[in-house]
């Protein structure tokens, strides 16, 4: 039997004060939720290897070991989270909005307490640290990041709306990049050396500006569909896992995005060592920061009609097929400057911003299509799932971007790097994102089943298939 689901507004189903249309407002609070997000998400993501090999004095091949273990935790962690929230009934604040107002301070809490340093440790007592505060941190991200991610599904159901909110939440990530990328290297490094009080001051005055984010995201949101289900029809694991298997197009978005993750993650722990040891200069990474949200925002403008004319899998392939020519070259150009290095890498990230820009579309036609299958609406419990890959891929990409960088020979305990450590860090820099980009779009164009036909075919018949209940 087929779930039985009831989609209602608040205002219908309380019968009080009539909630405001959605707009504007919702928008900007959905930005500010990916904005609050990846304040620290990006600055662990970029700079957290580097801290531990330069500060903590760790091995990269042991970070790069914590950061798969914490990773594949989290990813169980989220998928868990996402059930709990399923299973709890909405307050009157609404169902997701609760979660990030409760668990925010925590969450920026542990993430200051991961960027503190106590000089004159044992290597046991920083490596017994690390794990500690970074599986923690890792954790309560997921009690933030799962109900931000799925209150989507409840601030509109109209499917255009809910387009707006994944550019807006595009937009929130772009601007916290840019600045950590841009702002980072101009506090963390002192003399081209990563400094243990300048990473906690970033951490400080980062986590005021995310709890800041996170509680703009609160009061500007507005939950409007409340879910209501018979009690014949409570969530059902075995049910929803036989239609996730089933959804073909979930399991490739999902190696896709899965590949892109452990590709982007490799870029942003390779690029501190690429240009701190390669190009002598680790303050060019405000350069690339501040260029990789620009080449995002001129993308912007395109993504709309883009896809219109051609569908979101096509846009995103051409976009990633574009970026992986461009490492590719990158290789066979090891002469370059900085600068030269740069402007050519910037063609790249406008590449694969394309990606990044469509992803949550993709994310909203596989939940659609495991309605499509099922006739369940699981908007929480499919996010968490997708963010599961998403995980995977960061541990994934943390393990390989600690072994990787261990394995080229890199030492922190050297002025200046081997030839060969050298030539290693820059093929990890070019040819191995160039490949794995390359991989990605073929997966696209030939697995991913969802063109732009079977999109808006899909569509037409899930609503056909919802009016027939």
């Amino acid at each position: 039997m087929s779930q039985v689901t009831k989609m209602e507004t608040r205002a219908t189903t309380s019968g009080e004060n009539k909630v405001r249309p959605f707009g504007i407002r919702d928008q900007i609070g959905y930005l500010f939720g990916d904005f609050g997000n990846d304040f620290f998400f990006i600055l662990v993501a970029s700079f957290l290897m580097v801290y531990y090999t330069d500060v903590f004095g760790l091995n990269a091949a042991l970070v790069g070991t914590l950061f798969l273990i914490a990773r594949l935790w989290d990813a169980v962690a989220d998928v868990a989270w996402g059930r709990f929230i399923d299973t709890r009934n909405p307050s009157k604040h609404g169902k997701f909005k609760p979660w990030i107002f409760r668990m925010s301070l925590p969450l920026v809490i542990s993430g200051v307490l991961m960027f503190v340093y106590i000089p004159g440790m044992t290597t046991g007592f920083y490596e017994a640290y690390a794990f500690v505060t970074y599986l923690l941190w890792g954790t309560l991200y997921s009690t933030v990041n799962i109900p931000y991610g799925s209150m989507a599904s409840v601030i509109t159901s109209d499917p255009v709306e809910r387009t707006s909110l994944s550019t807006f939440r595009t937009m929130g990530a772009m601007l916290a990049g840019l600045i950590i990328n841009t702002v980072g290297p101009l506090i963390l490094f002192v003399n081209n050396e990563a400094n243990a009080n300048r990473f906690f001051l970033a951490a400080v005055i980062f986590g005021i500006l995310s709890l800041a984010c996170y509680m703009a995201c609160y009061k500007l949101s507005t939950e409007r569909i409340v879910l209501q289900e018979s009690e014949s029809t409570k969530l059902n694991l075995s049910k929803t896992l036989k239609g996730l298997l089933k959804n073909k197009p979930l399991i490739w978005i999902l190696i896709a995005s899965l590949t892109f993750m452990v590709c982007f993650m490799l870029i942003g722990a390779v690029n501190v060592y690429l240009f701190k040891d390669y190009f002598g200069s680790a303050k060019s990474l405000s350069l690339v920061g501040l260029l990789q949200s620009v080449a995002v925002f001129v993308a912007m403008p395109f993504v709309k009609p883009l896809v219109a004319k051609f569908g979101k899998k096509e846009t995103a392939a051409a976009g990633l097929l574009l970026a992986a020519a461009v490492y590719i070259l990158l290789y066979f150009l090891p002469q370059l400057t900085a600068m030269q290095f740069i402007a050519l890498l910037t063609v790249a990230m406008f590449g694969y911003g394309f990606f990044n820009l469509v992803i949550w579309a993709f994310v909203t036609d596989v939940i659609d299509y495991h309605e499509y299958l099922t006739g369940l609406r699981e908007d929480g419990t499919v996010y968490s799932i997708y963010s599961f890959s998403r995980k995977v891929g960061q541990a994934v990409a943390g393990g390989l971007g600690g072994w990787a960088i261990a394995a080229v020979g890199y030492n922190a305990g050297l002025k200046e790097q081997t030839e060969s450590t050298l030539h290693g860090i820059y093929m990890l820099g070019t040819l191995v994102p160039g490949l794995t980009l390359l991989v990605i779009a073929l997966i696209l164009i030939f697995l991913y089943p969802l063109n732009k036909e079977r999109a808006t075919q899909l569509a037409i018949e899930l609503e056909e298939k919802r009016k027939a209940k």
